[in-house]
């Protein structure tokens, strides 16, 4: 290098300052050329963008709360719609039960009760409810509670069940209770 370049090059920048601490050390480069200052233009435009994301983060803040309240509304009250339906099985309960005790006619009260038994049996159809069959089929583990087990009465009922001491149901296809059987050996 010529003897020019060096000098050139070790020459201070003609558009920057050297800041002095004052210890006498060299600090940084400062430019002079310092960034212009925001127009009152661009500072409302910034004061609107920080409005706008303000107002929308309380917005989202907002939907969110919303929405958590209506989820925990949703599992509180999401049998109500059943329930309503099923009191009316209810009341025709307490009325079989008040008229039994007034009335001796065996014979209607049965009926009244068969009556009553059909109304829950279409309720619970109506709800997507279905009984397991499972009297005299072979015994399942996966879809049976075995509670205990007996000699056979027949010999074709070996590893059948035999009694259903509670019944199981599906719902919609899902077992929600599972039948407590007695299986025959």
């Amino acid at each position: 290098m010529t003897e020019k370049n060096k000098t050139e090059k070790t020459a201070k920048p003609k558009s920057k300052d050297i800041a002095k601490k004052s210890d006498g050390k060299k600090a940084k480069i400062i430019n002079k050329k310092a960034a212009p200052k925001p127009s009152n233009k661009a500072q409302k435009e910034q004061q609107d963008w920080k409005d706008k994301y303000l107002r929308l983060s309380a917005e989202f803040d907002n939907y969110r709360k919303r929405t958590l309240k209506e989820k925990a509304d949703l599992t509180k009250f999401a049998g109500e719609e059943i329930l309503r339906d099923f009191l009316s099985v209810t009341d025709d309960m307490d009325r079989a039960i008040q008229s039994m005790e007034n009335t001796r006619d065996l014979q209607s009260l049965e009926e009244g009760i068969l009556l009553i038994s059909n109304k829950l049996s279409d309720f619970l159809t109506k709800e997507g409810i279905q009984e397991i069959e499972c009297l005299h089929k072979s015994f399942d583990p996966e879809s049976h509670e075995a509670l205990t087990k007996i000699p056979a009465p027949k010999k074709n009922l070996k590893g059948k069940v035999v009694d259903v001491i509670e019944k199981g149901y599906y719902l919609k296809g899902k077992i929600i209770r599972y039948p407590k059987v007695v299986v025959g050996e």
